[in-house]
């Protein structure tokens, strides 16, 4: 991968954090990284540069990385619906990340940081990107990672064959 292509955007409002990641990032390769101490300044940096993934913390003020992620999906005038998102958690409940995830995050990243678990969810977007998705209630990235052989529901896969009649 052509990690030094990649223009990469910071939110966590823990400047320690920031600095922590940008040295992995440029550890790997990776020259253009914008930086945001809270979601809505991420919006606006966004507005202003051309970012091809999204690193964010989960738990932030006074703007949260999911309202953040909700925000990018799903608002009229957000600068890139579709741009991968990372979501960087520590000691989150299974129900925040839950909501992460129903907000329409890509990927989860647990602290602490490794470079290993930075580089394997970059290639993952990259590399594997799921499709999106629109319902009526949600925008982002496909949910479902893979078809289930022992699923015996409705299929609703766009791919998926038509059932017989």
């Amino acid at each position: 991968m052509r990690y030094e292509l990649l223009k990469i955007l910071l939110v966590d409002d823990n400047h320690h954090m920031r600095v922590l990641l940008g040295e992995i990032l440029r550890a790997i390769g990776v020259k253009e990284i914008f930086e945001a101490s809270d979601g809505a300044e991420g919006l606006q940096m966004m507005r202003n540069h051309p970012i091809d993934i999204v690193m964010t913390d989960l738990s932030m003020q006074p703007l949260d990385g999911i309202d953040f992620v909700r925000l990018l999906r799903n608002s009229p005038d957000s600068p890139n619906q579709m741009a991968p998102v990372i979501m960087i958690t520590g000691h989150s409940t299974m129900q925040r990340v839950n909501e992460a995830r129903e907000a329409g995050v890509n990927e989860f990243l647990a602290k602490p940081l490794t470079a290993r678990g930075v580089i394997e969810r970059i290639s993952q977007v990259v590399e594997h990107p799921r499709p999106y998705i629109r319902t009526g209630d949600y925008f982002g990235p496909d949910r479902r990672r893979r078809a289930d052989p022992a699923y015996s529901g409705p299929l609703r896969r766009s791919g998926d064959p038509k059932p017989q009649q």
